[in-house]
């Protein structure tokens, strides 16, 4: 796990060939073939997409212990995305700090779906510091928490299946149905993760405000997994996200998350500051539970 970190944090990701995004395009082959508005065609789509990915690695579990070894950290290394967080959010803030909303508009929407455009300074800087708390659970806790479970494998599960409630997982006419298990797969393999990454992120920024959030507003939010990580982030942060954003042209309600300042750029530095002290949290946790576990046995 730390050498999949080390390596994350030394490349970043793959710049061509990332096998996501093929991964990706396999998903798209597989709708355009298979897709139907039924809930049984999402299952068997999603199946199909996953399955035989997590047979082939769950083979190299066979392998010898060097060579397992070495698959588990490149394994690792493709599924966790920290480094690509500040190189999404980095440039938010320093468009913001310069005064220059274009540029800052622009770059946040390699990070949101919402419409950038009517976006102010503080709703750009909230809108990139909602992602890198979320985004802290989807591309770096939840690959570390399966990858601690289930090795190789419950790192590819997790990571195919949320790249695919990325893909399909919408409530639309068209994903309603055949989203579907997308979406469900998600919630399930997240929930966990995400309340571990609630937890860190209380631990590792101010706790009594990070709980009291995460208590309070988390379950107005409408991702079950989602409103925890955000709500103890916010709060962890003691910074105000969430409420009214703009998706397909039109302003949608959202509960407010967290209590305190009004987000601007140093927010966006604090939320990777966050996500990186709570990977510390969980690195070390994960090591106490090692030493103990393998204390336990030998004795």
């Amino acid at each position: 796990m730390v050498t999949a970190l080390v390596l994350d944090a030394w490349l970043g990701e793959p710049r061509r060939h990332h096998p996501l995004v093929a991964f990706g395009r396999l998903a798209q082959a597989i709708e355009s073939r298979l897709y139907g508005d039924r809930r049984w065609a999402g299952v068997f789509g999603w199946c199909v997409a996953v399955l035989p990915i997590v047979s082939v690695v769950c083979l190299g579990t066979l392998a010898p212990p060097w060579l397992r070894f070495a698959l588990d950290v490149v394994v690792l290394y493709l599924a966790i995305g920290l480094r690509s967080l500040s190189e999404h959010a980095t440039p938010v803030a320093r468009a913001l700090r310069a005064g220059d909303l274009h540029a800052a508009r622009a770059a946040v929407s390699r990070m949101v779906s919402r419409d950038t455009d009517a976006l102010d300074a503080s709703q750009v800087a909230a809108a990139a510091s909602e992602s890198v708390l979320e985004n802290g659970n989807d591309a770096v806790f939840g690959a570390l928490f399966w990858f601690a479970l289930l090795g190789a494998p419950g790192a590819v599960l997790y990571r195919l299946a949320n790249t695919l409630d990325a893909m399909w997982g919408y409530r639309t006419a068209r994903y309603e149905r055949f989203g579907w298990m997308a979406a469900r797969a998600d919630d399930v393999l997240n929930f966990l993760p995400a309340r571990l990454t609630a937890l860190a992120y209380m631990l590792a920024g101010d706790a009594s405000r990070a709980w009291r959030c995460w208590r309070n507003q988390a379950p107005a939010w409408d991702s079950p997994n989602a409103g925890p990580v955000m709500a103890a982030g916010a709060g962890a942060l003691r910074v105000r996200l969430g409420g009214a954003a703009p998706y397909d042209g039109s302003w949608e309600s959202r509960p407010v998350l967290g209590e305190g300042d009004v987000p601007d750029a140093d927010t966006i530095v604090r939320a990777l500051r966050l996500v990186r002290r709570s990977v510390v949290v969980w690195v070390l946790g994960m090591a106490a539970i090692s030493w103990a576990w393998s204390g336990g046995l030998h004795a």
